[in-house]
């Protein structure tokens, strides 16, 4: 059968992506099930992180989050059985693409889907709603009663933390990146209190967020990156500054951070220790590091299926794309940021 994977150049912008034809094993592990795979998500690949860990391969294989039925059990797997729909995500260092008619899994990467959620939408939800919930639950210690700032709020990330936020009655801010995100978010149900658009050069992301929580600033921040230089590319001119986040950051705030190359001056630390307030940087692939979390991660993904079950969680999605698309598709994820996660359909 025949898989969707990155062939690493000698940097990132000479990765290209290739179908390529790929083997199932044939005998399962103890703990391993074969899923017939349905759907599946994609997501930019970070060539950077497999390097750190000494994951480098010819191909890397792309397409983790997953959704289908169960085909076959390994002898002591005790979560599923044939015919089970369950949804998971790949481990960092598979040898598989989730893009393959199947592929072989250990089940504590699996939850059970419920039948009435469609394919794509929970392949398309899967890895974002763990985001969110690390972000959120694990690193910030979010309470109702909390206000707490998005930094682009119409991301597929954004969309679903803010909606995570607002069933634990957190008061939510959201900065849109243009008018087209301004105009989505405000239309969002339940409403944020208040979307910022920073596109407008006349809108200042810390004067607007002073001013909406009377000058004590926000509980939690959660941003998209953060702009280290004076001269960025175009794609990060619309991020905020770090000084700009410590500065609306209130009292023993939450500084959630997707930037990898962060780095804070004296002052800057200085800030922080005057508020008590943290800084935690986003890593979702922490989860499969160590088996001790096995149990947090299994019970994040459950509560994660139940809660698109019940419409709490809506992700933004769009149409499905055909396996033949897939090479196409994947090039546009690696190269810009999307405004709506993109699902292979098998």
């Amino acid at each position: 059968m025949k898989g969707l994977y990155c062939k690493v150049g000698e940097t990132a912008a000479e990765a290209k992506f290739v179908i390529q034809e790929t083997n199932v094993p044939s005998a399962l592990g103890s703990n391993q099930v074969k899923v017939q795979v349905k759907a599946c998500a994609l997501s930019p690949l970070d060539l950077k992180l497999h390097e750190d860990l000494k994951l480098q391969r010819d191909l890397v294989p792309v397409g983790r989050e997953i959704v289908g039925i169960v085909l076959q059990v390994g002898p002591k797997v005790t979560f599923f059985q044939p015919d089970d729909e369950v949804v998971g995500i790949l481990p960092l260092d598979t040898a598989m693409s989730g893009l393959c008619e199947a592929v072989v899994i250990n089940e504590n990467h699996l939850v059970q889907k419920p039948e009435k959620l469609r394919w794509v939408e929970v392949a398309g939800a899967i890895r974002d709603g763990l985001r969110a919930y690390t972000a959120l639950h694990t690193l910030a210690r979010m309470a109702s009663g909390h206000t707490l700032l998005v930094l682009d709020g119409a991301s597929p990330f954004g969309v679903l933390s803010i909606q995570l936020a607002h069933y634990h009655g957190v008061k939510v801010l959201a900065s849109a990146l243009s008018s087209e995100d301004q105009k989505f978010l405000e239309q969002l149900r339940p409403s944020v209190a208040r979307v910022i658009g920073v596109w407008d050069t006349k809108v200042d992301l810390v004067d607007s967020c002073l001013e909406e929580t009377g000058g004590l600033g926000v509980d939690i921040v959660i941003d998209s990156g953060v702009r280290l230089h004076e001269e960025e590319p175009e794609a990060r001119c619309l991020l905020p500054y770090k000084h700009d986040i410590i500065t609306l950051l209130g009292v023993g705030g939450h500084w959630v951070t997707t930037e990898q190359n962060l780095q804070l001056d004296p002052p800057d630390s200085r800030s922080l220790f005057l508020k008590a307030a943290s800084l935690s940087f986003l890593n979702e692939e922490v989860w499969g590091a160590s088996s001790a979390r096995q149990g947090r991660y299994l019970h994040i993904m459950k509560d994660i299926v139940e809660k698109l079950s019940t419409g709490t969680l809506r992700p933004q999605l769009e149409d499905p794309v055909p396996l033949y698309d897939a090479t196409v598709s994947m090039e546009m994820v690696q190269k810009k940021p999307v405004r709506k996660r993109l699902v292979i359909q098998l």
